[in-house]
């Protein structure tokens, strides 16, 4: 048996900033029901498990303003528009950890908030991580990122999520599929 979608009704555009859009959508639920949504609109993300040849792992330390504090996390960050998750996975590793990988690995994708995003992340293992060539063109850093890279043992970043001192649930996530 097949169970019935929502349909659309009206849609208006409430927010548009430069990682995601809110929309306000009157829609006829699967019960027949009429509800009114806030919806962020998301083009997705990636995140990284950069693993090193060792088998050690590497998170960042960010500072987050929405938590008023710097934080650990698995490398991370949103689509371009159009851009295929492989290529922003290798794209988002050169920027936030100064690393090339020679291979990309998906290891799943999974939907953070569903009942108001439309975000997906899409987890990427990375290995045989390189520095890149001195003729590669310097990658920018997103002007909201403050980024301090480490590299940790499993053990060590498990231990810190059992700690709390890993607070980012995408990365206590990650951590698993690793």
């Amino acid at each position: 048996m097949e169970e019935r979608a929502a349909t659309l009704l009206s849609s208006s555009e409430a927010f548009k900033g430069r990682i995601f859009t809110i929309t306000v959508d009157r829609v006829r639920l699967p019960n027949g029901r009429t509800a009114t949504l806030d919806m962020v609109r998301h083009r997705g993300s990636v995140v990284l498990l950069p693993l090193a040849d060792d088998g050690r792992i590497v998170l960042i330390r960010q500072y987050r303003f929405a938590l008023d504090q710097w934080i650990w996390e698995l490398p991370a960050g949103s689509l371009d528009p159009g851009e295929d998750p492989v290529a922003a996975a290798a794209r988002e590793c050169e920027e936030e950890i100064g690393l090339v990988p020679s291979r990309v690995e998906h290891a799943g994708s999974w939907y953070p908030t569903p009942g108001f995003c439309t975000e997906v992340m899409h987890y990427y293992r990375l290995t045989g991580l390189r520095r890149p060539g001195p003729d590669r063109p310097q990658p920018h850093a997103d002007p909201d990122e403050d980024i301090r890279v480490h590299v940790f043992t499993l053990g060590e970043a498990r231990d810190m999520v059992r700690r709390g001192d890993i607070v980012d649930l995408k990365t206590a996530w990650g951590l698993t599929l690793a």
